[in-house]
């Protein structure tokens, strides 16, 4: 698809999120103390809901891509990701790690965690955008400016 959306893409989004995030709140992965009760090998019901969505996913994109091999709203192809593991996939992994660990609950959690009134959470949220800026910041000054390839002149 050339840049032109479904018109029925944002508003899967919408509906998708707000099924993720009663998710979340109804296998009470958005309370932080349950995350951590986890983490600290005690409760291990979370590791039933992970593995449930998993498999769901995981047969939703098998039967998805060979039923029809292209993603239905947007149209674009299912791939496999080819990413090398680097430094950086490794480093972000450690961090995500630790902030997960810190404050009981992932990234897409926290969010559904506001949704059932747990405030105090907007810390963590505001850290996450902190360190995204500040890893930001420090990427683009870090790398040095590419020149584009140069143009082999034509044949013709």
């Amino acid at each position: 698809m050339t840049g032109k959306r479904h018109p029925l893409f944002m508003p899967s989004i919408f509906v998708g999120g707000l099924i993720f995030g009663a998710g979340l709140a109804y296998s009470q992965m958005a309370r932080p103390e349950v995350v951590l009760s986890f983490l600290q090998l005690k409760d291990f019901g979370l590791l039933l809901v992970m593995g449930g969505a998993t498999l769901v996913a995981g047969l939703a994109f098998q039967f998805g891509s060979r039923m029809h091999g292209r993603a239905p709203l947007t149209g674009t192809g299912y791939a496999r990701r080819t990413d090398v593991v680097d430094s950086d996939l490794l480093f972000g992994g450690l961090i995500f790690g630790l902030g997960w660990g810190l404050s009981g609950i992932c990234p897409g959690a926290a969010y559904a965690s506001i949704g059932i009134g747990n405030f105090s959470i907007l810390i963590g949220i505001a850290g996450m955008f902190i360190g995204a800026y500040c890893v930001g910041l420090w990427k683009s000054k870090s790398l040095k400016p590419t020149q584009p390839p140069a143009r082999k002149p034509s044949t013709t």
